[in-house]
């Protein structure tokens, strides 16, 4: 006798469940549609273009434009520096961003709230300010030479036009970002695990290459993955502060596309670029899946 009403709620609540799955892909559906028609076909588009159009623009399948931008000095010099100035952005964000956060971390009072303050000041500075503020004070009888004179140093050279000035403005751009993710991937270690640490003996050093570091790894690949991605494909730092040659492949790609009116070498460029990101944002996904599966087996 009491099978019945088991069975009729099981069955209302399977249809309230199902209910509810349907609304929640509802909810994601026009975001996901937005990306697929503003970001995924377009990019699947170029992709095949440049499989199925050669340079000479006779239609079949080639990669007759990836072999001409390999056979190009240009192109693989600016990809190669595009490359040095990623590599050489990166280490010097994590350098200048791991100390901060680990000083802010671990760290209270109101110098800990000042530079915390500081930090993330260079969020609200928009970058073509930032760079032409860059170049008042890096360039050329600019506000840094004029100090410098005045203490008696002279011999000055301006790092502005040059590739030292793209890792400047970059380094400046992603400090707040990556001081941000490794705080709250550093908020995740328990207090209690360094309490213990310390307890049975261990020092500073011990602490942070046995506890923090493993603890913190995760952090470090989501903060290297989207720094890398932003950086590879930055513009307005590159374009305003960099040298004319060689160029980052943002500023490559804009003026192979708008001052030499060669769509079709812009867009091989374009492919190259993303499927280079595209690996390092697997990384990225497969770093996030990994963390939020942990997290849901650990409840």
């Amino acid at each position: 006798m009491t099978t019945i009403p088991t069975t009729n709620t099981a069955k209302a609540t399977s249809r309230r469940l199902f209910r509810r799955s349907l609304l929640a892909y509802a909810m994601i559906a026009p975001p996901l549609l937005l990306m697929g028609l503003l970001i995924f076909v377009p990019a699947l588009q170029s992709v095949i273009r440049t499989l199925i159009t050669d340079t000479e623009g006779n239609q079949g399948f080639s990669v007759s434009r990836y072999i001409a931008f390999f056979n190009d000095p240009i192109s693989v010099s600016n990809l190669v520096f595009t490359f040095q100035i990623v590599l050489v952005t990166l280490f010097t964000i994590f350098v200048v961003c791991f100390p901060l956060s680990l000083y802010l971390r671990f760290t209270k009072g109101r110098i800990a709230s000042a530079v915390q303050i500081l930090v993330l000041f260079p969020l609200f500075v928009p970058g073509i300010i930032l760079c032409y503020a860059l170049i008042r004070f890096l360039g050329t009888r600019g506000t840094l030479e004029s100090v410098l004179s005045v203490v008696g140093v002279t011999g000055y050279r301006t790092p502005y036009l040059k590739p030292q000035a793209i890792v400047i403005g970059l380094v400046w751009e992603s400090i707040p970002f990556t001081v941000l993710v490794l705080t709250a991937g550093l908020g995740q270690i328990n207090d209690s695990l360094i309490e213990c640490a310390r307890d049975v003996g261990a020092g500073n050093w011990t602490i942070f290459r046995r506890i923090i570091l493993p603890l913190i790894m995760r952090p470090l690949l989501i903060a290297f993955s989207l720094n890398f991605l932003g950086i590879f494909g930055s513009y307005t730092v590159p374009y305003l502060l960099g040298p004319a040659a060689p160029q980052m492949m943002g500023v490559f790609m804009q003026q192979t596309f708008g001052q030499y009116r060669r769509p079709d070498e812009a867009e091989t460029q374009a492919v190259i670029t993303f499927l280079i990101c595209s690996v390092i944002g697997l990384l990225y996904v497969r770093t996030v899946a990994k963390q939020r599966i942990q997290q849901e087996e650990s409840e």
